[in-house]
This record gives structure tokens, C-alpha cells and sequence, in this order.
């Protein structure tokens, strides 16, 4: 039977040692600090579930039989990957794009290590065999995976074995015939709350001599010493749906995951002791461009959301007329349509590794460089649009439901498509998108989840055709001579 969301939030119920503010949690799924992001987690697979999206949604397993996501499908064609695509993007629909770390999001990056299968039977035939057998494991029970694959900031002019602390970042500390001992910390454990399991890893480059820092491991979220410390919960500060609609149900939350000398057996293992290997995992194989595809599709789905949002607030405020709002709304939907051209520009253009489709790696890390500077931009466009309406809204909704205030209130919340209370609701919404601190914790991310933009235009010019381009110059200047020739003959 395919998974549907009471499973998956009852497997959450798990004993983790979730911290925040100060406390361990007992139970994270009914807490007020996360209970609302883990029912939107459960929605994911109730969508799934739902026998009139099955086809769109699932498919058969070919070990179990039993239907499972879609997000664990392996393409061996254009058509296959768009397939795939429609299903992700019924995922990012779900919370409007804002769940960055949604479960097709590291089960696409296992699925681009499954691929490059070769790479692993190079490193190993024992690490190739536990990436084998954990990907079916973790498609047959369609667990929810996050990762954390980044080393606490600390001196960043320093590698990781360089840091005042031996096991600042996690390393191998100890390891034996059963397994290896996990000791230090790890970020940017994006939606642990959520998830089943973590991917521990490493995706900054590594050196020779840092070795112990070099492995890939999956490690379920209530493991022994296992400690998770969350950021402040956006989600607790949510007093209602109403005032904080986006906050309120997708904050999705971060940890950073101590690992206290915490065991993982070998058949869990599928990097080690190599930092070759440990860069190679990413880039020689589809997994950094099958993670960062679900990436774009994602964040397509998102800018579609904040566009409609910027239409409504010209409409609502009444400037639709005026024809600066009409060029800058042109703007964004020119900026909407390149990301979504380039989306469908990686898969037809994309190519076969052996027998599965890779999206256009050249064409995805231009989606990159470009949406980095594009989100922050998109965003101060939209404020400018609101101006002060998404300030001077009431306290809270309670103001609506009182005798004293509720009159006031709507009286001077006025629009020529709206009444004063739908008018309120969309800047209530328009602040949660655009001003608050859920929101400017989005902007913050869509910036760096890929990376320091040093980075991904480090990959840009990596990936491009760059003889292709030289050798048009070249062909041209071979076209004439230096000796003096007149024009025209």
C-alpha cells in the first residue's frame, strides 16, 4: 500500500533528541513549534495516496511491488524525466514552493548516486553494494530524507582539519569490523523535523590528511547520540493561520545535528576515507545536478506563487493602470518564463548516462547563478508594489472578531476588488511572503542553499562548451589575413 501521511508522521514518533530552546522535545509532531510543518510533511504523501493522482504521483516498485513515490523513479528518457518532473512539481504546489528541503529533494540526489553506481563499484564493491541495497530500502518505505553535508562556519580560512577542534566538524573518530563512530557537527540540517533519516557528508572540498572527514553515511534521526539543536521555530510565533499563513504551516525548520560518537554500520556506508571519492560523489555522477534540478523545479513553482502575489497587490492597491506596475509585473513574468525555459531547456537538451537521463548540467547551473540574484530582486520588486499596505494591516485577526476594533479596522482597509478584510488577508499574506522573518529566512536561503555564488558560477564556467564558443572566434579570424587585402574582393 502506497504511504500515506498518518504513516508517515506516526514513523516520526521516534524518540529523537530534538532541542529548542533549551529543552529536549518528547514529541515533536504535536508540538506548537512544529506540529503544523510535520501535518504539511503528512499532506505530501496523503497527495500521493489520493487513488486520482496515483499515476501522476506513484509508481510500481520493481522489488516490492508496491506503489511508491515518484521521486524515487529513475529516467531513461526525456519524456520519463518530464513525467517525473509533473510530479515534483504537484509536491512544490503543496506549500507554494516554500518547502526547499521537501522529500523528492535528497531522494533525488540518492537517485543521481544510484545512477553513478560505476563511480561506486571504482571506490568499492562492499560501498557500491550498501548504496545498492539503501536505495531500495529507502524507496520501498519512501522514507523522507534530508542531509547535512556542510562543517560548522567556525574559521572559514581553514579546511576541516585545520579547525582549533579535531571533531569541530563531524569526522571518523573510531571504527572497527561493525562499523564506523560518528564525532562532531554538521549543518544545515534543513527540515529534520520532517524527515526520517539524514545523509551525512561532505560537499566542501577536503584535502589529503583529511580522510576522517571523508565519508557518506546514512544515519536514521533517533540514533543513538545523535543530537539535534533547532533554530528558533518561526512556526511557534505563528498565532494563526490568518496572520501568518505561510509561517504558520511550511517553516520547515533547521538544525544543526551533533553526532556524539554515534555507530553506523558498514552496510550504511558508502563513501570512505577518500577525498577523492568524497567530491567525486557529487560531480562525476548526476547526483549534484539530479539534486539541483528538483531544485529548479521548486523554486519555478515559487516564483509562480510570489507573481500571482504581485498581481493581486497591484490589483488591490488599485495601480494596475498605471504602466510602471504594467512593466515591472512584465519583468517578473519575463524573469517566471526564463526559469521555467531553462527547466524545460535541461530536460530536452539533457543526455544519457548510461541508461538514465541527466538534465543539460550547463544549462542548470546557469538556473543557478541566475536565480540567486533574481530571488532578492524579485522580492524588493514585489515590496515596492505593496508599499506601506503590508505594514499598516491590525495587530492580529482577533482585532476582526471585536466589537470595538472590528469596524475601525475594515473601515479604512479599502479596495476596488476587495472588501476590507480580503484586503487584509492579502497583506497578511504579502508580509509573510515578503517582510517577515519567515520570509527574509527564505531569502536567505534561496542565496546560499546552492552555495556562495562564487560557487555556482565556479560551476557554470566548469560546465560550459567553452571550445565551442572559442572555436566560432577562432573560425572567424582564420577567415582573414594580415596581408593587405581590399574590402570587397
Amino acid at each position: 500500500m502506497v504511504k500515506d501521511g498518518v504513516r508517515h508522521i506516526e514513523s516520526l514518533r521516534d524518540g529523537r533528541a530534538l532541542y529548542l530552546d533549551g529543552a529536549r522535545i518528547a514529541d515533536h509532531t504535536v508540538h506548537p513549534a512544529f506540529r503544523n510543518a510535520v501535518r504539511t510533511a503528512g499532506s505530501l504523501y496523503d497527495l500521493q495516496a489520493k487513488p486520482e493522482m496515483s499515476a501522476l504521483m506513484t509508481f510500481e516498485s520493481p522489488t516490492s511491488g508496491d506503489l511508491v513515490s515518484r521521486i524515487w523513479q529513475l529516467p531513461t528518457s526525456a519524456a520519463e524525466l518530464v513525467a517525473r518532473r509533473s510530479a515534483l512539481e504537484a509536491i512544490a504546489m503543496q506549500s507554494c514552493g516554500m518547502l526547499g528541503r521537501s522529500p523528492d529533494h535528497v531522494g533525488s540526489a540518492l537517485a543521481g548516486m544510484y545512477m553513478g553506481m560505476d563511480l561506486f563499484e571504482r571506490h568499492g564493491a562492499a560501498r557500491a553494494t550498501a548504496l545498492r541495497d539503501y536505495f531500495v530500502y529507502a524507496r520501498d518505505n519512501d522514507l523522507y530524507l534530508t542531509y547535512v553535508i556542510i562543517s560548522p562556519q567556525a574559521d572559514r580560512s581553514k579546511g576541516a582539519g585545520e579547525q582549533a577542534t579535531e571533531f569541530l566538524a563531524c569526522g571518523v573518530c573510531d571504527e572497527d569490523a561493525e562499523g564506523i563512530v560518528l564525532k562532531g557537527a554538521k549543518m544545515l540540517g534543513t527540515a529534520v523535523p520532517l524527515a526520517n533519516e539524514v545523509m551525512v557528508a561532505a560537499i566542501q572540498p577536503l584535502k589529503p590528511g583529511e580522510e576522517k572527514y571523508s565519508f557518506t553515511a546514512m544515519v536514521p534521526l533517533n540514533a543513538s547520540g545523535v543530537k539535534l539543536f533547532s533554530r528558533k521555530s518561526y512556526e511557534a510565533a505563528a498565532t494563526t493561520p490568518f496572520d501568518y499563513p505561510l509561517a504558520s504551516r511550511f517553516d520547515e525548520n533547521d538544525c544543526v545535528i551533533y553526532f556524539d560518537e554515534v555507530k553506523v554500520p558498514w552496510e550504511r556506508i558508502f563513501v570512505h576515507n577518500d577525498v577523492k571519492m568524497a567530491a567525486d560523489q557529487w560531480h562525476a555522477i548526476p547526483t549534484h545536478v539530479y539534486q539541483n534540478y528538483q531544485c529548479q523545479i521548486r523554486l519555478a513553482v515559487k516564483l509562480r506563487f510570489l507573481l500571482g502575489l504581485a498581481r493581486k497587490i497591484a490589483e488591490t492597491n488599485g495601480i494596475m493602470q498605471f504602466p510602471p506596475v504594467r512593466e515591472t509585473l512584465g519583468q517578473l513574468a519575463a524573469e517566471v518564463g526564463m526559469v521555467d525555459g531553462l527547466l524545460a531547456g535541461m530536460e530536452s537538451a539533457g543526455f544519457h548516462y548510461g541508461r538514465y537521463w541527466i538534465p543539460n548540467r550547463q544549462m542548470l547551473y546557469s538556473a543557478q547563478v541566475l536565480t540567486q540574484q533574481l530571488y532578492p530582486n524579485f522580492i524588493r520588486a514585489i515590496r515596492e508594489l505593496a508599499g506601506g499596505g503590508m505594514i499598516m494591516v491590525p495587530s492580529s485577526v482577533a482585532d476582526l472578531h471585536s466589537a470595538e476594533t472590528a469596524d475601525f479596522v475594515t473601515r479604512f482597509q479599502q479596495s476596488p476588488v476587495t472588501d476590507g478584510v480580503g484586503r487584509i488577508k492579502l497583506m497578511k499574506l504579502a508580509w509573510d511572503a515578503l517582510g517577515s522573518e519567515f520570509a527574509s529566512r527564505h531569502v536567505q536561503y534561496e542565496m546560499f542553499y546552492a552555495g556562495a555564488t562564487m560557487v555556482t558560477r565556479g560551476h557554470s564556467f566548469r560546465t560550459y562548451d567553452w571550445n565551442a564558443a572559442t572555436g566560432m572566434v577562432d573560425e572567424f579570424m582564420a577567415s582573414y589575413s594580415h596581408r593587405p587585402t581590399p574590402c570587397g574582393t
